[in-house]
């Protein structure tokens, strides 16, 4: 993209009504079949989050099935890792945040398909307790109430590897603070990638957010993937071309401020 494409002037605004960088580049690809575009005119409505209506003090009020707490992931891409954890953690509701039109496609196939009772949860319940946000998660973090969210994961968002556009990476230290602000004290935030300089990026935004401590005592603790964060179809390309993942860690601070 060019520079001039660099702020999207229908995309979402910062705090002072100015038009953000665009973290993520095309929001469509192949032309949806009927079956998925029935999928998102029909079922998307019903597990989609409403940023018009006022937000809840109690984001669990969200879904429709009880749980004991809500977590979030920006980019869930294919929904492999988004669905793995609703699957694996019964008593949690997530809401998942994508803006390219195919991965949320995907993510609603897996909710309304009867395959995912092979893991032993039908997609009934998968529809109660998973909320998607089909756009930019940069307005909907701002929505959700504070010390809301007990868990958050930002796994393998666009890299933006050239040096001009840099400053369209997700991961910088406006989001970090938007996230300290709904994310609980003690809530653990997961932040993947296979690119060396996007983990220095992370390091380095998160030097200037405080609410956040590093989780890493050893180089294990982030060169290997705990067993509860599984693989996305994005590690495995980064691993199949050669690339090593950094799998990082942070917690949220108990009386740090947000930024």
């Amino acid at each position: 993209m060019s520079g001039d494409d660099d702020h999207d002037p229908h995309g979402p605004a910062d705090g002072d009504g100015r038009p953000e960088p665009r973290s993520f580049g095309r929001r469509r690809g192949r032309k949806l079949s009927p079956r998925q575009t029935a999928l998102m005119a029909e079922l998307l409505p019903r597990v989609a989050v409403d940023l018009t209506k006022p937000a809840s003090p109690d984001p669990r009020a969200l879904f429709s099935a009880a749980v004991d707490d809500v977590w979030l992931e920006i980019g869930f891409g294919g929904a492999e890792h988004l669905l793995w954890q609703a699957t694996h953690n019964p008593g949690i509701g997530l809401i998942g945040c994508e803006p390219f039109e195919e991965g949320v496609v995907k993510a609603l196939a897996r909710i309304e398909t009867d395959g995912i009772e092979t893991a032993g949860i039908a997609s009934a319940d998968l529809a109660e307790r998973v909320r998607l946000h089909a756009d930019d998660a940069r307005p909907l973090l701002r929505w959700l109430p504070e010390a809301s969210i007990g868990r958050a994961f930002i796994l393998f968002p666009d890299p933006w590897p050239k040096k001009r556009h840099a400053k369209r990476r997700l991961v910088q230290p406006h989001l970090l603070a938007d996230l300290a602000r709904v994310m609980k004290p003690g809530a653990e935030l997961r932040i993947g990638t296979d690119i060396g300089d996007y983990a220095r990026t992370v390091l380095l935004a998160m030097r200037e957010v405080p609410a956040f401590a590093w989780l890493a005592e050893r180089p294990a603790d982030w060169r290997v993937r705990p067993d509860d964060w599984p693989a996305t179809r994005y590690e495995q390309k980064g691993l199949r071309e050669g690339r090593r993942c950094y799998y990082l860690r942070f917690r949220r601070a108990a009386h740090s401020p947000a930024g």
